[in-house]
């Protein structure tokens, strides 16, 4: 099965080869409650995300990421912020590909449909906000959450 492997600040990581611009969404229900993923390329639990297609708008592209990787659809109400850092690089092991993080996370709120698991995501549940950090996640991932959280310096832009 092809991985994702993440690494961040590692020398021994391997050097970036593409920059692929994502979205992440952050969608609560009226409980407060965050929609999460666990990943089948990495078993870490993530909010639902993707790469932006050629003629695709910011918005479009997370709803889209949300709807396959959940079963919800939802709809766009905010930013969370902007996440560039070139320490962070996500490989691809089904590919070679070698990622220079290039997301941006919005904050959405669900419309209609069930949690569903898809190709990507083995489980797909909503969890509340007092459990989110003792899940099994990417430091960069906690880190995105955590901004929403706090809610402290929004949009962060780095």
């Amino acid at each position: 099965m092809a991985k994702r492997i993440d690494f961040y600040d590692d020398p021994g990581a391997p050097a970036p080869n593409s920059l692929v611009p994502s979205v992440n969404v952050i969608v609560t229900n009226p409980a407060g409650d965050i929609l999460m993923i666990r990943r089948t390329d990495n078993d870490n639990w993530a909010v639902p995300g993707g790469a932006i297609d050629l003629g695709e708008s910011i918005p479009a592209a997370a709803i889209r990421e949300t709807v396959e990787e959940t079963g919800i659809t939802c709809e766009i109400t905010g930013l969370v912020g902007t996440y560039s850092d070139p320490r962070h690089v996500i490989l691809y092991t089904s590919d070679g590909e070698a990622r220079q993080e290039f997301s941006i996370v919005l904050t959405g709120r669900p419309l209609r449909g069930e949690p569903t698991p898809s190709d990507e995501s083995r489980e797909v549940r909503w969890i509340p906000r007092d459990e989110v950090a003792g899940l099994p996640m990417d430091r960069s991932m906690r880190m995105r959450i955590e901004h929403y959280l706090t809610g402290v310096g929004l949009p962060h832009i780095g």
